[in-house]
Parts: structure tokens; sequence; C-alpha cells
């Protein structure tokens, strides 16, 4: 059984930076594509961020490109989204996904594990 648990959120103001991690347990990160969502107040789950089961691709959504950064450490089964010049827009509670099938290079929403969240508050 996947388990994905998130951690690093918090509340952060405008322009500062925050880091997440996501540790897995009960299956390897290796071989599979691991991705970052949010869900802001009142709107849908939306992709952030997306590593490749290599390490090698990696894809962002257009409104945190050139500020955030997914990388992986498969060795310690984790993940991290590195969250620079964070604005209040980025607010939301933001959860890790692991695609269900192997040798992937983006997380989709209709195929992925999903960690609890953590929860991300930009003060402007």
């Amino acid at each position: 059984q996947v388990q994905l648990v998130e951690s690093g959120g918090g509340l952060v103001q405008a322009g500062g930076s925050l880091t997440l991690s996501c540790a897995a347990s009960g299956r390897t990160t290796s071989g599979y594509a691991m991705g970052w969502f949010r869900q802001g107040p009142g709107k849908e789950r939306e992709f952030v961020a997306a590593i490749g089961w290599s390490g090698v691709s990696t894809h962002y959504a257009d409104s945190v490109k050139g500020r955030f950064a997914i990388s992986r450490d498969n060795a310690k089964n984790t993940v991290y989204l590195k969250m620079n010049s964070l604005k209040p827009e980025d607010t939301a509670v933001y959860y890790c996904a692991q695609d269900r099938q192997p040798f992937g290079t983006i997380v989709t929403l209709a195929s992925a594990y999903w960690g609890p969240g953590t929860r991300v508050t930009v003060s402007s």
C-alpha cells in the first residue's frame, strides 16, 4: 500500500520561500513519476509540478515556472518542491502524488496515489 506524507507547509510572507517534502512508503519512488498538485480555497485541484521516473524530465504549471523547482531523492524515497518568490495566490493545500504506473514522465489527476496534503498560506 502506497503511503505519501507531505511536510514543510506553513505561513510565509509574499516573496518568501518554502520547501515541501514528500516521504513515500509502501512502494519505492524509484521508477515512478512523482508530482505536486494544489487546491486553493474554492478551487479545483490543479497540477503544479512533476518529475519523471528517471529524474531527467520535469514539468511545471505556467503559474509557477521559474519560481518552483521539483526534485527527488530515490535513496530517501522523498520528493521535494522548492518554492521561491511566493505569492498570495500560491495559498493552497499542496498534495504529493505518485503515478500508479511505472516509467512515466508526469502524474495526472486520474492516475495517482495521494498524500493527505500540507497547507501553505502566503500573506500579502
